[in-house]
């Protein structure tokens, strides 16, 4: 049975429109967990566009499930996870410019840098998971570089402009789940998931945990966020 990670980046989005300190995604996290989620995943970017240094240290302290980091491999932010001390990091690629993460990482080129970041991580107790697309060579290089866990980009399955392609993707995330569990990897997912598409990739199997954000966040504007993520949580767990 799958479990549900809650992403609260965009709580913290909407409170650095106005810089002010509502809503506060401490509050959120708080709030999601009492409603069923296994887990919750900030992203702390280089250009703190949500998520601050102490949103994350209060985290730390008052998370009582899960507690993932999502972050670039960079020096500083491999400091602030030591630091800090999350159950898990999920190394992410970042650009500046983007709106949200784009892709999954390239393994295959930056496989040494990772390595390092992953190896000094596994120390300080971190589990390490690796944020990459469907592909069955990045799956062999996080294999071969150390990961503890992948976790499916799964924008490209959400982003599909017709049902082939959508079956496509889907048969790509498939072997990817077939694929990790045969190298020992564990297997999360996320990206663009909704509360109609997550359906069709939870009924695969073997993804231990789901991260979504911007979805139940948006259904939490509607019908608040304890129903949102108690609905989603229902979705990934059943399906």
């Amino acid at each position: 049975m799958a479990k549900l990670g809650v992403n609260v980046d965009h709580v913290a989005t909407l409170r650095q429109a106005r810089g002010g300190s509502e809503p506060d995604p401490i509050a959120a996290a708080a709030i999601a967990e009492l409603a069923g989620a296994d887990g919750i995943t900030i992203h702390l970017r280089e250009d703190r566009r949500h998520i601050q240094d102490r949103d994350l240290k209060i985290m730390r302290q008052t998370v009582q499930t899960k507690l993932n980091l999502e972050m670039a491999a960079t020096d500083e932010m491999i400091a602030i996870a030591l630091a800090v001390k999350p159950e898990c990091c999920t190394l992410v690629p970042e650009k500046r410019a983007e709106l949200t993460t784009e892709g999954g990482l390239d393994v295959r080129i930056h496989q040494e840098a990772l390595k390092v970041a992953i190896e000094k991580l596994q120390a300080g107790g971190i589990i390490v998971s690796l944020f990459i697309d469907p592909d069955p060579d990045q799956i062999k290089v996080a294999n071969k570089i150390g990961a503890d866990y992948i976790e499916i980009h799964t924008g490209s399955f959400a982003d599909a402009p017709t049902w082939k392609e959508e079956e496509q993707e889907l048969i790509k995330i498939e072997n990817t789940v077939k694929l990790a569990r045969k190298l020992d990897l564990g297997v999360n997912a996320g990206h663009g998931l909704n509360y109609t598409n997550v359906k069709k990739v939870a009924a695969i199997g073997g993804i231990e945990e789901f991260n979504i954000g911007h979805s139940i966040m948006s259904r939490a504007i509607l019908v608040g966020l304890d129903r949102a993520v108690r609905d989603m949580s229902e979705l990934v767990r059943y399906s």
